[in-house]
Formats: structure tokens, C-alpha cells, sequence
């Protein structure tokens, strides 16, 4: 069935490529349509012989990329950082809402389930890094880290490319922001508690629910809400300020909890918190409202009205300005209502800029060592 490129996902696609349920344990997208730049559609047919067969569960597959850069810069104004990395493409977590999503669809490759079970390494990430940090031209600012997708999936503890980056980071007493929703950044705990001392590094964690059932429906393969508090309590006592990160907030589903979300936070540690309304690009939108219609139908329509009454009556406005937190009078009592917690908490202060003045360039592999320095 070919289809012209940059095509957005029909709602009336999806059904036709839904994965059988018995194959997608831990899985949150229930379809695998083929990316938007892609000209044929592929679909499952059967092949006619009436013999049963039991396909198998879909499993993780991870290549390796060689990048060429690996400093992603960005003029966005509604963003808090100008340059970011990501270790991996495509993310294990598989939590349906996330934005990242439709990038898979650069690769080839399907915003729904290949982006939770097709990922990409890079494993020359750290390498690039020391290189471009080094570069005369380069001026330091803080980096972020996981942006796009989670630095601390699973499969960084085969990979440890992040950590390999950090190690970078470190020797150039470079600033970075982390953010995550896994557990295994407490591996870390050695380089993240030096860099603490000297202000270089600040941690985001998200929690976006405290039920452990929806969380698992909703992020399969992410760390259960209690251990995410975990990981701030252990990062805060180790002198790693800790932000909570109520994202994104689900207006009908997870709005509720914002002051309970806010409140755990500030027992576990956090110095600080931020929020982030539902996003629903491209391929997004449709893969979530199936997962609405798969897990709370009873709530999928008011779900969706107010995440429409919040951007013009669509399913996403993409406007600066307006994506992060959606507009009219739910956003706006939903902003109110964080705001108001988070001050009562002591979560709204304004925490100072990590410092950039112990910047100091990485010495190329392989170059003559200053022997007078």
C-alpha cells in the first residue's frame, strides 16, 4: 500500500498492525506501523496454511551507531539548555506518552514498538564528546543529558556509555543535567557525588504517578514509583541535588496527584521540582489514545477532551510557548495548583546556575601531555 512520505498516522491504521497481546509482555505501544517517511506500509498476513503457531515474545534488539557528533545543539526558547547528548536511540522504558517517539521514524523504523524493542547504541559517544569539548571553538555551558530518551534504560548496564561520557565530563569539570527514570544511575554515585562538590552536575527524576499499577501500564519497563523515590533519597544523601519531575502531567488520569507526587518528593530529598502537560505528537497521538482505549476506555474521552480543550482542539499544538503546558482554564488550574504545592513544599526556589568556570578542555587521545602544566 504505498503511501506519500511525512504522512501522520490515521487512526484507522493502527488496528491493522496490532502485535498479538501474548507477544508484548512489558510493552507499551500495542503497533508497529511503519514510520511516516516510509513509502509501503507492512502488514502481518496469513499465509493461509490453517496450522497454529505460537510466535515468540518480542525481545530487545540493539545495534551499534557510529555517530559523527554527538553534541545535539538547540535555539529553542521554551527549553532551559542549548545543547544536549543522548546515548541511545529508542528507549526500553517504553512508556506510551513519550514525545521522543516519532524520531524513530528517521531510522526506518516504527514509532510504536520498534522504538521500544529496535534501539541503537552508540558506543563511541564518550570519544565524540572529548573530542568536541576539546575543540577551540567550543564555549561551555551546561549539557544535558537524557532529553531524548532515558540514559539509564536498561541497556546501559551492558553498554555504559553513559558512564563513559560522565567520566569525560568529569576529567573537563564539565556541568551536565541529568534526567531519568532509572535506577541504575546509582551506579554512578561515585562520579556524580565528586562532581556535586563542585556544583557540576543537578539530577531530574520523574515520577509521574505514585500507583504502581497504572505506572506499570503506562511505563512497563521503567523502575516502580516507590524505587524512583529511592533514587532521589540515595542521590540526595550522597550531596546530589535532586529535582522531581511531574512529567508529564495526564489531565484526567494523573492530574490528581500532583500535590501527593510533590509531597513525596520533598520527603525523598528533592530541592526542587517541575512539571510538564501531556505531549502528543505526530505518531504519539494515536498510539496513546489505543492505549487509553486498551486500559481505561471508561476515561478515554474525557482524557482526550481536556487534552484538546488544552491545545485549540487538537491533539497537539507544537506553538513555543504553548507545548510544554497547554493553554485555557485546566492548564491554567493545573499550573496553579503545582505552583501553590511546590511553595508550600519549598520545592519553587530558583537553584543557582551549576558553574562553568572549572571548564577545562579534554586532552585529545593521543596528543603530547603538557609537561609543564
Amino acid at each position: 500500500m504505498p503511501l506519500p512520505p511525512c504522512t501522520p498516522d490515521p487512526d484507522t491504521s493502527l488496528a491493522a498492525h496490532r502485535v498479538a497481546p501474548e507477544r508484548l509482555r512489558g510493552r507499551g505501544a500495542r503497533s508497529n506501523r511503519a514510520g511516516r517517511y516510509e513509502r509501503e506500509l507492512r502488514q502481518a498476513e496469513s499465509d493461509g496454511w490453517d496450522i497454529e503457531e505460537d510466535l515468540p515474545v518480542l525481545r530487545t534488539e540493539v545495534s551499534e551507531e557510529r555517530a559523527r557528533k554527538i553534541i545535539t545543539y538547540n535555539s529553542s526558547p521554551d527549553l532551559p539548555f542549548d545543547r544536549s547528548v543522548n546515548a541511545y536511540r529508542g528507549c526500553e522504558h517504553g512508556c506510551i506518552y513519550c514525545f521522543a517517539r516519532p524520531t524513530h521514524a528517521w531510522l526506518g523504523l516504527s514509532a510504536g514498538l520498534d522504538f521500544e524493542t529496535r534501539l541503537v547504541a552508540r558506543p563511541g559517544a564518550a570519544e565524540l564528546l572529548a573530542k568536541e569539548l576539546a575543540a577551540k571553538s567550543y564555549k561551555v555551558a551546561t549539557l544535558a543529558m537524557g532529553t531524548n530518551t532515558d540514559p539509564y534504560q536498561p541497556i546501559e548496564k551492558r553498554y555504559g556509555v553513559t558512564r563513559a561520557m560522565l567520566e569525560v565530563l568529569r576529567e573537563a569539570r564539565h556541568p551536565v543535567g541529568i534526567v531519568t527514570k532509572g535506577t541504575l544511575i546509582l551506579r554512578d554515585l561515585d562520579i556524580l557525588s565528586e562532581m556535586a562538590r563542585d556544583r557540576l552536575v543537578r539530577v531530574g527524576i520523574s515520577v509521574t504517578t505514585l500507583d504502581p499499577v497504572l505506572s506499570r501500564r503506562m511505563e512497563p519497563r521503567a523502575p516502580a514509583p516507590a524505587k524512583r523515590l529511592e533514587v532521589i533519597r540515595r542521590l540526595t544523601e550522597a550531596g546530589v541535588e535532586v529535582r522531581i519531575m511531574t512529567s508529564p502531567v495526564v489531565p484526567g488520569l494523573t492530574d490528581h496527584e500532583i500535590e501527593a507526587l510533590l509531597a513525596a518528593g520533598a520527603q525523598a530529598g528533592a530541592v526542587a521540582a517541575s512539571w510538564i502537560m501531556l505531549r502528543l505528537p505526530l505518531e504519539v497521538s494515536p498510539l496513546f489514545r489505543d492505549w487509553l482505549e486498551e486500559h481505561y476506555p471508561d476515561r478515554a474521552g474525557r482524557v482526550m477532551a481536556r487534552v484538546r480543550e488544552m491545545h485549540g482542539g487538537k491533539d497537539y499544538d507544537a506553538q513555543w510557548g504553548k507545548r510544554m503546558r497547554g493553554e485555557g482554564h485546566h492548564a491554567q488550574m493545573i499550573g496553579q495548583r503545582f505552583a501553590r504545592a511546590a511553595r508550600r513544599l519549598g520545592l519553587d526556589r530558583a537553584l543557582p546556575p551549576l558553574r562553568c568556570d572549572l571548564f577545562r578542555p579534554p586532552v585529545p587521545r593521543g596528543a603530547q601531555m603538557d609537561l609543564f602544566g
